[in-house]
């Protein structure tokens, strides 16, 4: 997950003498779920590689669902009734 910063100037603007119109960089935004963890004293590149991890399950977890659902519609059952088939579980 990249990092987003609030620019106080658009990139290559000039606001004065000797200014180089350089972008500067506020603070970083977190989205509410992550700012909590941060104030307890998480790491962020543990936090961020912890999200593009869980990003990253929930693509292949799509994908299996979506493969589960083609198959379901050629053998003319719900996806439920394949999950005992390929030993899943409802609840995951």
């Amino acid at each position: 997950m990249t990092r987003r910063y609030r620019r106080t100037e658009r990139e290559g603007a000039s606001s004065g003498p000797g200014d180089r119109g350089a972008a500067v960089r506020v603070r970083p935004r977190y989205s509410p779920v992550t700012a909590p963890l941060l104030s307890r004293g998480y790491n962020v590149e543990e936090l961020e590689k912890h999200i593009s991890l869980l990003h990253e399950y929930n693509e292949i977890k799509d994908a299996g669902q979506m493969l589960l659902g083609k198959l379901a519609v050629i053998r003319g059952v719900t996806t439920k009734q394949l999950y005992p088939e390929y030993d899943l579980e409802l609840n995951d």
